[in-house]
C-alpha cells in the first residue's frame, strides 16, 4: 500500500504500533550485538540487518506521515 486511507481504525493503529515496535526493539538489539562481535564479516551482516530494521521503521512514520492532513 503506498497511501494511506484516509480513515484508520484504531486496530490499524495498533497494529503498525506493534510493527513499528517490533523493527525497533530489532534495531536495538542488533545494534547492541554490534559492539559485541570481533568477526568482521559476521560485523558486516549485522549491520546490514541493524539497518534494514531501521529503515523499516522508518517507512512505517513516513507512510504515517503522508495520511496526515496538511
Amino acid at each position: 500500500m503506498k497511501n494511506v486511507p484516509e480513515m484508520v481504525s484504531t486496530k490499524d493503529c495498533a497494529y503498525i504500533k506493534d510493527m513499528f515496535n517490533w523493527n525497533f526493539v530489532a534495531f536495538k538489539k542488533f545494534d547492541h550485538y554490534l559492539e559485541c562481535i570481533e568477526d568482521e564479516e559476521i560485523t558486516k551482516l549485522v549491520n546490514e540487518i541493524s539497518d534494514m530494521h531501521f529503515q523499516n521503521c522508518s517507512s512505517l512514520i513516513e507512510l504515517l506521515e503522508s495520511g496526515e492532513e496538511k
